[in-house]
């Protein structure tokens, strides 16, 4: 069976966000999404207009990966470094706000669920990220670099 460790992320995250954005009415931007910074360690607020789909379809695979995820992990993951000018840069955490509120509506639409150790997949989101990873895995030219390192020894 095919799982979202096979199929590149950058793929995957693509095609769950459309997938969010077409078909997926509880998760929305809300109004200051388009003004707001993602975290300390940015200048500016993110170019694309479509970078909230992509945030939660991000969230989603790295509860899949990573198992059950606080919102601490969630902040520590998508921080960075910032540039403080001639001072040596510092790592800060991502902003809570966007993750909390992502995670509110991925739990209203029942893609995740609330437990004592952590946010986790239900089983409907479990099912579609199998079900767009199984499709990407069906398209041959998209994982062909994939192939090269899965070669065996002695050819």
């Amino acid at each position: 069976m095919v799982s979202v460790k096979d199929v590149p992320a950058d793929i995957l995250i693509e095609r769950l966000s459309k997938y969010i954005k077409e078909n997926v009415s509880e998760v929305k931007p809300p109004k200051w999404a388009l003004f707001v910074k993602t975290g300390r360690s940015r200048e500016r607020p993110p170019d694309d207009p479509n970078w909230w789909y992509i945030r939660a379809a991000s969230i989603l695979r790295k509860i899949y990966v990573y198992g059950p995820l606080s919102i601490k992990d969630l902040r520590r993951m998508y921080g960075g470094r910032k540039d403080r000018g001639v001072k040596p840069e510092h790592f800060y955490m991502s902003g809570g706000s966007i993750i909390r509120n992502i995670l509110h509506q991925l739990e209203a639409a029942g893609f995740v669920e609330k437990r004592k150790e952590g946010r986790v997949l239900s089983p409907k989101g479990r099912s579609i990220l199998d079900k767009l990873s199984a499709e990407i895995y069906k398209e041959k030219p998209v994982l062909k670099w994939y192939e090269i390192y899965n070669v065996e020894e002695g050819d």
